[in-house]
């Protein structure tokens, strides 16, 4: 179901070039925005994986890019974040202190991404043979969980997964795990200056020996949170990145899904 751009929010506008989208969740109803580039579709597309902050917005940045380069560019917001109802996950990950918790309460998350990418295929405009997920931080952790399930996805690009909770040696594994087993290729990347570069350093290892991709940047900005998340979603760091990932998602289109 579409729901009319004019929807009021007490959060934000909705931008004048996206769509608030409701689809089916394992819990509920969950949205997100959907944009459209302009032209006669169907188009590729990106399926985006926002952190875990409370109110993910509308990432108008990483949609203008991607659109002006004829993707579809979809940002679900998961349950209990942003636009969708339920519980805020992240209240849950920091009332416990088990590793595995953390672990298994990113996998629930992950159920949220697989029931938008069922959406997500299902639209008119997209071309299902070519469609990309990448996320940041979290959504970076939520990037590499649907590697491993491919849900039907050609490429997967990871920034900075997990590169705020690295010490968390559970999850860690998890996450060796996940691109050890993606069913596509796989681009983790971040800028030198993020709060940990464990990520690329160790999962990255595995995905070039998987035939994907990793790449640590010049430091961006002035403090860890930029080289951690206006790397990934704002226009100066979209400049940085724009063609590395241009180019792996459009050689990974080339590329026979594994089964």
């Amino acid at each position: 179901m579409l729901l009319a751009a004019s929807v009021s929010s007490a959060q934000e506008a909705i931008p004048a070039n996206a769509r608030l989208v409701s689809f089916d969740g394992p819990s509920g109803t969950l949205r997100g925005y959907f944009y459209v580039p302009d032209g006669k579709g169907p188009f590729p597309a990106v399926l985006w994986n926002h952190g875990s902050e409370r109110l993910p917005g509308a990432q108008p940045e990483l949609a203008a890019f991607y659109t002006s380069h004829g993707f579809v560019f979809f940002l679900p917001h998961r349950s209990g974040q942003g636009k969708s109802p339920g519980n805020y996950i992240m209240e849950e990950i920091q009332g416990s202190r088990s590793g595995q918790a953390a672990v298994q309460a990113q996998q629930v998350a992950n159920d949220d991404v697989a029931a938008a990418m069922t959406w997500l295929r299902a639209q008119k405009q997209v071309d299902t043979n070519r469609i990309a997920v990448s996320g940041c931080s979290f959504g970076g952790i939520q990037t590499l969980l649907a590697a491993e399930k491919g849900l039907g996805a050609r490429a997967f690009i990871a920034f900075a997964p997990a590169a705020k909770s690295w010490g968390n040696e559970t999850l860690q594994a998890r996450l060796e795990k996940a691109v050890q087993n993606a069913k596509g290729p796989v681009f983790v990347l971040q800028a030198k200056n993020d709060f940990s570069v464990g990520p690329t350093n160790d999962l990255g290892k595995i995905a070039k020996s998987n035939g994907g991709q990793a790449e640590i940047y010049p430091a961006f900005g002035s403090s860890p949170q930029d080289g951690h998340w206006a790397f990934a979603t704002s226009k100066a760091g979209i400049e940085v990145w724009q063609k590395d990932v241009l180019d792996f998602i459009h050689a990974a289109f080339e590329k026979p899904i594994k089964p």
